[in-house]
């Protein structure tokens, strides 16, 4: 990673938007493409989500995965040309309010920070599917390890957190510390997905072909139907999104035009790719199908069974890698949504969280916030065994909601005449009305699906609270009354919130 240039401060051009160079420009086109990867994180959510999914459509969940790739290649292809036209840290903030007027456009922000809290959270707990598989002895509150059993869910807490307090010491530390680390663990990653893959292939037990069929995930339940399989888009769909953070560090890359674009679309697909590729190949590699190991336990009974103990702990230790890593980049894309916000005095406390300290070039209060955030959330649910799966079906309606409130706008400016692609520069062209409406219906169809009250995603533990089942709506319904408050108490400052024009 080289120093900024000479040509880099002439081709600056945050000062056509009102701003002034804070954040330092030192990242490269693999940086910004690592930012968005390790948001997305193969290793991390695969890991996390694969059980789940397959408890629910068996084999036939993998479908799921092309579905949710190609909807999320629609929205990343909207926001590659967004990308372009606005290069600015808070990527989806700063494209919704030179969209939309007023709280609207203020709106994807507050959602889109929520979201990423919950995201942050969700992925720290990450470490409790993988560590205790290691070595025993990471399971601290003794019991059952599993994140769905009370011990398991308290020790995911404890793990989550002490992740969260190291993340926020490296990001508080500046983006040079930052991104060392997260590209040296995007490496690490794409190696271990290649070795994955062709090691699980090499050791398949069964073809390609596992899923065309419908079979019980374990002895006591019947082949899932259409009703699970719909269910199992979970996984997919919160795998993949935050492609969007290779945008959110643009004011730190150089040449953020035509780099930062090209590192949304590569960050999704190559995460979209290479999880499709492990999703099959464990389902081929897996002992049994209808064993209830593979919905239980999930992919680390798959490395243990295919690679043996020794191997596959070692494995296990290059995906405990990646969850640092993606948990590291998570709360830096949150970092700077918040300093974005904050610099437009989007947020409550905007003076001190827009401040940059001037030795490490980072915005050190919303790294500390957002770790103090997420590390609350994890507490409020100590020994919950319904958190796994809360708070990943929450934060997928939250961050697809703010995609929407994105998408949706930018299609009626098309719909106007008043946004076109502009020569030179990532475009659309013709495609991009046909391409942002299926955006717009994907997003849409996505968040009904997943924020669906199903009691085998909000109340896992079988205690009929109705509070569980419509966590998703209660949560997105608390956020908008909250956000409703905070923006008119923002609206009352004497320095209003900036509404720039399209």
């Amino acid at each position: 990673m080289s120093p900024p240039t000479a040509e880099d401060a002439r081709t600056d051009e945050l000062a056509e938007f009102g701003y002034r160079q804070e954040l330092r420009r030192s990242l490269g086109g693999f940086s910004a493409f690592a930012a968005g990867f390790s948001f997305v994180s193969i290793l991390t959510t695969v890991f996390q989500l694969f059980g789940l999914g397959y408890s629910f459509g068996g084999p036939l969940f993998f479908w799921t995965w092309p579905v949710v790739l190609g909807g999320q290649l629609l929205v990343a292809l909207v926001f590659a040309e967004l990308a372009a036209r606005f290069p600015l840290a808070g990527s989806v903030y700063q494209w919704a309010r030179r969209l939309t007027r007023g709280f609207a456009g203020w709106l994807a922000g507050w959602m889109m920070l929520l979201g990423c809290v919950v995201a942050l959270a969700g992925a720290a707990i990450a470490l409790q599917i993988v560590l205790p598989s290691v070595w025993s002895g990471f399971q601290f509150a003794g019991g059952d390890s599993s994140v769905t059993s009370p011990t398991g869910a308290a020790n995911a807490v404890l793990l989550g957190s002490l992740l969260i307090l190291f993340t926020t010491a490296v990001n508080a530390a500046g983006v040079r510390v930052m991104a060392r680390i997260n590209d040296i663990g995007v490496a690490a990653e794409l190696i271990g997905v290649v070795v994955l893959v062709a090691g699980l292939a090499t050791f398949a037990v069964r073809g390609p072909q596992v899923v065309l069929h419908s079979v019980p995930v374990d002895e006591t339940s019947s082949a899932p139907g259409i009703a699970g399989v719909l269910a199992s888009a979970l996984a997919a769909a919160y795998v993949l999104y935050g492609f969007d953070t290779a945008a959110s560090v643009a004011e730190e890359t150089r040449d953020a035009r035509r780099k930062a674009p090209r590192a949304v679309l590569r960050a999704l697909l190559v995460a979209g790719v290479g999880g499709l590729a492990v999703v099959l190949t464990a389902l081929m590699a897996a002992p049994s199908l209808t064993d209830g190991q593979l919905a239980g336990r999930g992919l680390p009974y798959v490395i243990t069974a295919v690679f043996g103990d020794t191997l596959g702990r070692v494995f296990l230790a290059d995906v405990a890698i990646a969850v640092v890593v993606c948990t590291l980049t998570i709360q830096t894309g949150t970092v700077r949504l918040i300093y974005a916000m904050a610099r437009d005095g989007a947020l409550p406390g905007a003076a001190r969280l827009a401040g940059v300290n001037p030795r490490t070039g980072t915005p050190i209060a919303p790294a500390i916030l957002s770790g103090a955030l997420a590390i609350g959330l994890l507490l409020l649910n100590v020994g919950n065994p319904t958190v796994f799966s809360t708070i990943t079906g929450t934060s997928v309606v939250v961050v697809y909601l703010a995609y929407l409130l994105v998408t949706a706008p930018l299609l009626i400016a098309r719909l106007r005449g008043r946004f076109a692609g502009e020569p030179g520069r990532f475009s659309l062209g013709r495609w991009a009305i046909p391409v942002n409406v299926a955006a717009v219906a994907y997003g849409v169809a996505m968040i009904v699906n997943i924020a669906w009250p199903r009691p085998r995603v909000y109340d896992t533990d079988g205690t009929g609270s109705l509070g569980m089942l419509l966590f998703p709506i209660e949560f997105t319904g608390a956020a908008l009354v909250l956000g409703l408050l905070c923006w008119a108490r923002l609206r009352r400052r004497a320095a209003p919130v900036a509404e720039p024009a399209l």
